[in-house]
C-alpha cells in the first residue's frame, strides 16, 4: 500500500487553481522573512523555486531539509524572502514582475512595529503602497509590506499581477467586524485590483483574503480550526452544496496536511478544482469537508473509486487506508 501511495503521488498530473488566497502573507521577522507554500500535486523543489524566484538549494535548508527529501501533497514549505526575490524599493529587472506581499495587522499593532519587523521599511512607503495614512491602519487589514520578484517566463504569478498595481492601490477596506468563530474579517477588494486568481500557493498556504490562508502557527487559524474541526475540518465553513451527490468507494492518499490544521483534501472526477465536498462514511456516519485538488489519476488502482481523500481525513472518519463506502455531497 505504501508503494501505491508513492506511485499515486508521482502520477498526479493536476493543474491547480483552487480557491487559494490572492494575497501572499509574509511571516517571520527581519533576517528570517518567508512565505508559506502548501505543496500541490506534481510539484517539486525546483518547480516551487521557479514559482518564487529562488533556488531550491536555498529553500530546502531553510526548512531543515535536503533536496533528497520527497515532498508530499499538502506539506507546508517555508519560502525564504531574500534580496534576490524580495523588493522593498520597487527594484526589479525588465524580466521580472513585482507581486505584493502582505502583513495582516494584529490587535494593538502600530505601523512602527510593522516597519521594524519587516526590514525597517519606511512608514512613508507603507502608507504610499497601501494608500492610507498610519492612523487608518486597523486590526484585520492586509498591508503591503514589500513585493515578491518573480521571473515573467517562469512564474505563474507574473501572468496575473501587473506592475501598475505597485505603490498605487490599497488592498482592502477594513470592515471593522469579526466573525463569530474568531476568524479575521473578510476583505472588500478595491475595484482597481486584479480580478484573476493567482495559482495555488499559500499560500493555503498561501497561501484570497480569508483566515485559511494563514500559516498554522497563527492564533486566528488555531481559533478557526478549533471551531471547524468538530464540524468536519477547516473547510466546513466554505461548503456550499449545490444539491449534487454521489456514492461509492473512497480511497486515500498520503498527506502531511490535516493532522493538526484540519485541512483535508480530495481527488474526484468531474468536480471543479477548489470545490469543497462533504464526505460521509457509511460505516461510522462521520463527515469531513475536503477541498478538491484535481481528478483521480488514470491508473488501475483508481478503478471503482468515487473519490480519494487524504489519510488524515480518512482517520477523522474512523476509516483506515483501504477502500470504504462513502456518501458525497457538493
Amino acid at each position: 500500500m505504501k508503494g501505491l501511495i508513492t506511485l499515486l503521488t508521482a502520477l498526479f498530473i493536476v493543474t491547480l487553481s483552487w480557491s487559494q488566497p490572492a494575497q501572499l502573507i509574509i511571516q517571520g521577522e527581519t533576517g528570517k522573512l518567508y512565505l508559506d507554500h502548501a505543496v500541490s500535486p506534481k510539484e517539486n523543489w525546483y518547480s516551487i523555486g521557479r514559482l518564487y524566484n529562488i533556488g531550491p538549494k536555498e529553500i530546502a535548508p531553510f526548512n531543515g531539509l535536503t533536496l533528497n527529501t520527497p515532498l508530499e501533497i499538502g506539506q507546508h514549505v517555508k519560502i525564504p524572502l531574500r534580496p534576490a526575490n524580495f523588493s522593498q524599493n520597487n527594484s526589479k529587472s525588465s524580466s521580472e514582475t513585482l507581486v505584493p506581499v502582505y502583513h495582516i495587522i494584529q490587535e494593538k499593532e502600530w505601523m512602527y512595529h510593522i516597519s521594524t519587523t519587516y526590514n525597517k521599511v519606511a512608514i512613508e512607503k507603507l502608507e504610499k503602497w497601501n494608500n492610507i495614512n498610519k492612523d487608518q491602519a486597523k486590526a484585520g487589514m492586509q498591508l503591503i509590506v514589500g513585493y515578491l520578484k518573480v521571473k515573467n517566463s517562469q512564474s505563474a504569478f507574473a501572468n496575473v499581477v501587473a506592475d501598475k498595481t505597485v505603490a498605487t492601490t490599497p488592498v482592502v477596506k477594513d470592515t471593522g467586524k469579526q466573525s463569530g468563530n474568531g476568524a479575521l474579517p473578510k476583505e472588500e477588494k478595491t475595484a482597481d485590483l486584479p480580478t484573476k486568481k493567482l495559482p495555488a500557493t499559500n499560500q493555503e498556504a498561501a497561501v484570497a483574503g480569508n483566515v485559511s490562508s494563514l500559516p498554522d502557527n497563527n492564533s486566528s487559524v488555531v481559533n478557526a480550526y478549533s471551531t471547524n474541526h468538530a464540524a468536519g475540518g477547516f473547510f466546513g465553513n466554505d461548503f456550499n452544496g449545490n444539491n449534487k451527490s454521489a456514492t461509492g468507494q473512497a480511497g486515500t492518499f498520503k498527506s502531511t496536511s490535516g493532522w493538526h490544521d484540519g485541512k483535508y483534501y480530495a481527488l474526484m472526477n468531474n468536480v471543479a478544482i477548489g470545490t469543497i465536498v462533504k464526505v460521509t462514511s457509511v460505516s461510522t456516519n462521520k463527515s469531513i469537508y475536503a477541498k478538491v485538488l484535481g481528478q483521480l489519476p488514470e491508473m488501475k488502482e483508481s478503478t471503482g473509486l468515487a473519490i480519494r481523500i487524504s489519510n488524515s481525513a480518512a482517520a477523522e472518519l474512523g476509516a483506515g487506508e483501504g477502500k470504504f463506502p462513502v456518501d458525497i455531497k457538493y
